[in-house]
Formats: structure tokens, C-alpha cells, sequence
């Protein structure tokens, strides 16, 4: 239950920080392929997130501040990977491309920017060494019937955007 609603949780959030940027940068964007409120690249990266610091980040056995130099370029490296591999996913299951970096330098490819690396890493060291305590415990409120009944949505949004998208 856990995995499954830090995913809903990270695409939530996700979805609210990138529809807040897209209307003041980009009015005409939207946020996410679904039709709901949840950003898959932001529930796989809170996912990811989640196993680096259980797995990873829990194992560096150093001072405070090289544990976390480490985490910001770990970190980094792995939301970068997320990143590359959720906008292939999402062109080869939905058909569509939420971004496309080919225009912008230091561009790898259309699902990479060199210049967003350094984002992801203080994105997720953020929210691994300030937000996830909180979250974790938001998380473990959540009732397992309701987590059901998101994710039976959640599976309905994704048949539907399958066959009208």
C-alpha cells in the first residue's frame, strides 16, 4: 500500500506544481496524459524517490553534508533516468509526448535536458531530506479501501485516455 499511495501522492503534488508553472509560463499546457489530477512521470519519480532512499541513500555511510552532495547527484542521475523513461513510455503507450527537448540546448535526445539535471537533484534532495517525513505519514493515513477506489479510477482514466486521446 505504501508504493501505491506515494505514487498517487508524488503525482498529485506533481500535478499541482506543474499546472501551477504551466499557467503562468505556458497557458495553453496541460499537465499530464490522464484526464484526473496525478502526472505518472511525478508518481513514477516519487516511486523511484522512495526505493533510492530505502535501497540507496539509507546505505552512504558519511559526514551530513557529503551524505548529501551524494544525494543531489544520485538523485539526479535516477529522476533524469525517470524522466527519459517515462516520455518514451508515454509516446509508446499513449501515443503523445508531454515534452520535447529537442529544441532547447544541451538536449539528449527529446526526453533529456542537461540543463534540468541539476533541478531533478535538488528537487529530490529536497523532498527526501525535508518533505518525505511528512509524507510518509500522510501516507500511512490512508485507508486501504480508499486506495482501492483511487486506483479503480485511476485504471478507468487510463482506458479511457487509451481509446479517446
Amino acid at each position: 500500500m505504501y508504493y501505491l499511495n506515494s505514487f498517487l501522492l508524488y503525482g498529485l503534488l506533481g500535478f499541482i506544481m506543474e499546472s501551477t508553472l504551466f499557467k503562468i509560463s505556458e497557458p495553453s499546457r496541460v499537465s499530464g496524459v490522464l484526464y484526473g489530477p496525478v502526472t505518472l512521470v511525478y508518481g513514477l519519480g516519487g516511486i523511484a524517490l522512495t526505493l533510492a532512499d530505502k535501497y540507496i541513500l539509507s546505505k552512504i555511510k558519511c559526514n551530513k553534508v557529503l551524505k548529501i552532495i551524494l544525494s543531489f547527484i544520485i538523485l539526479a542521475l535516477i529522476l533524469t533516468t525517470v524522466e527519459f523513461l517515462s516520455g518514451y513510455l508515454c509516446k509508446l503507450i499513449f501515443n503523445t509526448e508531454m515534452w520535447n527537448y529537442h529544441n532547447k540546448p544541451y538536449h539528449i535526445g527529446k526526453y533529456i535536458c542537461l540543463e534540468y539535471i541539476p533541478l531533478w537533484g535538488l528537487l529530490g534532495t529536497l523532498i527526501i531530506y525535508v518533505l518525505k517525513p511528512f509524507f510518509d505519514k500522510i501516507i500511512k493515513l490512508i485507508p486501504k479501501e480508499a486506495t482501492y477506489l483511487l486506483y479503480l479510477i485511476m485504471i478507468l482514466d487510463i482506458i479511457i485516455t487509451l481509446f479517446t486521446k
